[in-house]
């Protein structure tokens, strides 16, 4: 995986992975360190694909505070069907996936996700509750 950061939604990172780079499990990198939105759809200028990241571009703050990053998987390409493949969405519909830093699905929706159930679901995690007590 390259760990270039390739652009930002008001600063959330986009990964910019290479088809090499799309390996058995590319969100490995992130385990214990990240949570991970992977927002999936057919073709970069998808309807709900940009709703996701414009919902996301105005709580930049929030989203880091939380660990969040944002990886967005549109096209065929090799990197896309890894992360499809590793999230268990389809190629040809919009998706969502909430990947905690254990690794595990947290929440997946077929519409873009407000950020505050985002946060909310996150905030009820164990492991963020931890961060938030010790802060």
């Amino acid at each position: 995986m390259d760990g270039r950061i390739r652009g930002a939604a008001a600063g959330l990172a986009l990964l910019a992975m290479t088809d090499a780079g799309a390996a058995a499990d590319p969100l490995a990198s992130y385990r214990w360190k990240a949570r991970v939105l992977v927002v999936s759809a057919p073709a970069p200028d998808d309807r709900a694909f940009l709703a996701q990241r414009q919902a996301l571009a105005s709580v930049d703050a929030a989203a880091r505070e939380r660990d969040l990053v944002l990886i967005e998987a549109s096209g065929d390409d090799a990197r896309a069907q890894a992360l499809r493949r590793r999230v268990g969405l389809p190629r040809d519909a919009f998706g969502a996936v909430l990947v905690g830093k254990d690794g595990g699905t947290k929440l997946t929706s077929t519409e873009p996700i407000p950020p505050q159930r985002l946060f909310s679901t996150i905030d009820a995690m164990p492991m963020r509750r931890d961060e938030m007590r010790r802060r």
